[in-house]
C-alpha cells in the first residue's frame, strides 16, 4: 500500500531531479564515502570572493583534548563587540564541513555584522556519540572564554544549525543550561535532526524520495550512536526530542518543511518547548523537501524561508 504523504511545492519537485545526483534520497553505510565527496564545500577562496568578510582559523580543544579547527568570519572593518553565531553545519552527522551553507550563512555576516563561528566538529562513524556534541560544545566555551579577543558581545550570542547541525545547536542550548555555560540570546534550529527513534508518521512518509529519507535518517543515528541507537542509554544533548526538561531554554526558532522526515519531530519539539514555558517560534513551508534553501535556493518557497530567518535573527540579534 502506497503512504500518503505531503506534496511536495510544484516548483521545488522540478529542482528534486537535479539533486538527486547531489545527494541521493536513500543514504547507506555503503555511500558515507561518495557523500563526503559529494557532499563536500567549494574551495573557501570561492565563497568568499567579492564578500565582505574576513576569515581566520583557530585551533580549539575539542573532545578527549584533541584540536579541532575552528573557522571565525566576520566583516570587514567592524570593530568592537559583535552578536555571535556558534553554527554546527549539516550532513546527517557523517559528512559536510564547517563551510556548509557558507554562502547562505555569510548573509547573517554581511548584513548584520555578526561573528560566525563554524567548527570542524568530528563525523561518525570513525567519531561516535559524544564527539560530535562535545566538539561543538567546547567551541561554544571556547567562544565565551576569547570573547574579549574575538570580539563576541556575550549579550547576543546564540547557537544555531542546520539538519543534524540543528539537533547539534538545540543540544548545545540544553548542555548550556545544564553545565552553568554560556548564556544564550536564542537557538537557531533549521529543519533540525532530533531525534533518533524514528517514531513520527512524516519519518515514514518518504521512503526513497526527496531529500533525506527513512533509511537516510537510521544510516546517520546508526553511524553516530552504534549499540546505544533506539536504546535509553542515548544522551538528548545528541538527541534532543528526548529531554524531559525544556525549562529555562532560550527562545527558538524552527523551520522545517511540510513534505521532509523531520516535519514531525520539529512540530513536536516546539510544542514541547511551548509546554515547559520555553519561546519557540515555528515555521511549516508547505510543499518544502529537506534542505529546500540550500538545494533550490531560487524558488520562491526558499526565498521566503530565507528571509523569514533572516528577520528572526536580526530581531534576537538587535542591539
Amino acid at each position: 500500500m502506497t503512504r500518503r504523504r505531503s506534496r511536495f511545492d510544484a516548483e521545488l519537485a522540478a529542482s528534486l531531479s537535479v539533486v538527486g545526483g547531489v545527494f541521493p534520497p536513500t543514504i547507506t553505510p555503503s555511500l558515507i564515502d561518495f557523500m563526503r565527496i559529494s557532499y563536500a564545500s567549494e574551495p573557501l577562496a570561492e565563497t568568499l570572493k567579492g564578500r565582505s568578510v574576513e576569515h581566520s582559523e583557530h585551533q580549539v580543544i575539542g573532545h578527549h583534548g584533541e584540536a579541532i579547527t575552528v573557522s571565525v568570519f566576520r566583516r570587514a572593518g567592524d570593530t568592537g563587540r559583535r552578536p555571535t553565531i556558534v553554527y554546527a553545519h549539516s550532513g546527517g552527522l557523517m559528512f559536510g564541513d564547517r563551510f556548509s551553507a557558507l554562502g547562505l550563512n555569510l548573509d547573517w555576516v554581511e548584513r548584520i555584522g555578526a561573528i560566525l563561528i563554524s567548527p570542524e566538529y568530528r563525523l561518525a562513524p570513525e567519531f561516535q556519540d559524544p564527539y560530535a556534541r562535545e566538539d561543538m560544545y567546547a567551541s561554544l566555551e571556547w567562544t565565551a572564554e576569547n570573547a574579549e579577543r574575538l570580539g563576541v558581545d556575550l549579550d547576543r550570542l546564540i547557537v544555531a544549525g542546520a539538519s543534524s547541525g540543528g539537533g547539534l545547536a538545540a543540544g548545545m542550548a540544553l548542555a548550556a543550561r545544564d553545565r552553568s555555560g554560556p548564556k544564550l540570546k536564542g537557538q537557531l534550529l533549521i529543519y533540525p535532526m532530533l531525534d533518533d527513534r524514528g517514531i513520527t508518521p512524516s519519518t515514514h512518509q518518504f521512503d526513497g524520495i526527496g531529500v533525506w529519507d527513512r533509511v537516510s535518517n537510521e544510516t546517520g543515528w546508526q553511524a553516530m550512536l552504534g549499540d546505544d541507537f533506539r536504546t535509553e542509554a542515548v544522551s538528548p544533548y545528541i538527541a534532543p526530542s528526548r529531554a524531559n526538561d525544556l525549562t529555562d531554554l532560550p527562545p527558538a526558532y524552527i523551520d522545517v518543511g511540510s513534505a521532509e522526515i523531520f516535519r514531525d519531530e520539529a512540530v513536536a519539539y516546539a510544542s514541547a518547548l511551548w509546554n515547559d514555558a520555553s519561546e519557540a517560534e515555528l515555521h511549516v513551508w508547505p510543499g518544502g523537501f529537506h534542505a529546500f534553501d540550500i538545494f533550490a535556493a531560487h524558488t520562491h518557497l526558499a526565498q521566503g524561508m530565507i528571509s523569514t530567518r533572516m528577520a528572526w535573527i536580526e530581531k534576537v540579534l538587535a542591539d
